[in-house]
């Protein structure tokens, strides 16, 4: 695994977007130019004692690849709900008090929560489906999304953007619905990342099924490796994406390490 520092000061080739999975739903993006966004970063293990109330195993599986600290200095936060496993406040917190600033770009939810965290109104900008906003080299859409609890009912996605490359979806947490085909299709993503826990979320069936009516080059699993009570084999994606006639499509990333798109080797599908 990549060091910290090394992992942020990766260069992206031009005409790419660089992805790093950091576990669970937990991303670093990265532009040529070197724009930096954290998406939905979970980095400390808040839900452990959330789990314990609910009778629910959340001790994560395994450390997190970033600190709080490693993320002052990114050029926005996008965070798709409030649910603490993406808008963490053990990592919010101290990645204020360590100097970092946001922005923050979330839904009405999740703004609400932020602000609870002590979070100023300077640093927030509310997201919702289609608005679209630029954050040095990436344009960034927020997309439909189906929420599973009444708890947290704005949900939404993002689609990201590279000025003059490509588009990656991340659908966050959402059921499956057609419209999450054909309200993102019209911005042809070639990338898909997608939600395939079945607790309450997309199972890699639907998953499937939305890669194939998106059309997207690469679909690359999410959500499904950080809590033993909500843990799901990410290889099902790729049966479903096979029995759809789809099975080249499928990556699965490596934690703490950039996947380039375009491809700029060969990798390994399955």
């Amino acid at each position: 695994m990549t060091q910290p520092t090394a992992l942020l000061a990766f260069q992206v080739p031009e005409r790419s977007i660089g992805i790093c999975w950091l576990g669970q739903s937990s991303y670093i993006l990265k532009s040529p130019s070197g724009t930096v966004l954290a998406l939905d970063p979970y980095l400390s293990n808040a839900c452990k004692a959330l789990g314990e109330k609910a009778g629910i195993n959340m001790d994560r599986k395994f450390p997190p690849p970033l600190t709080p600290a490693d993320l002052v200095g990114v050029d926005g936060c996008l965070l798709t709900h409030g649910h603490e496993d993406h808008l963490d406040p053990e990592t919010i917190v101290p990645y204020r008090a360590a100097g970092g600033r946001g922005p923050f770009f979330a839904p009405a939810e999740t703004i609400e929560k932020l602000e609870g965290l002590g979070v100023p109104a300077q640093e927030l900008r509310m997201m919702w489906p289609n608005k679209v906003v630029e954050i040095g080299e990436f344009t960034v859409r927020g997309t439909f999304a189906i929420p599973f609890g009444a708890d947290d009912l704005t949900h939404m996605g993002f689609l990201v953007s590279v000025k003059n490359g490509p588009s990656v979806y991340f659908t966050g947490d959402t059921r499956y619905h057609e419209n999450l085909a054909d309200y993102v299709r019209p911005h042809a993503p070639d990338v898909l990342v997608t939600v395939i826990n079945p607790f309450g979320n997309m199972d890699p069936g639907q998953a499937a099924r939305l890669a194939r009516d998106l059309g997207v080059k690469i679909a690359i699993p999410g959500h499904h490796d950080l809590f033993p009570d909500n843990t799901i084999a990410p290889k099902y994606l790729h049966m479903n994406l096979m029995v759809l006639d789809r099975g080249g499509i499928y990556r699965e990333l490596e934690r703490g390490e950039f996947f380039v798109y375009p491809e700029t080797a060969p990798k390994k599908s399955a």
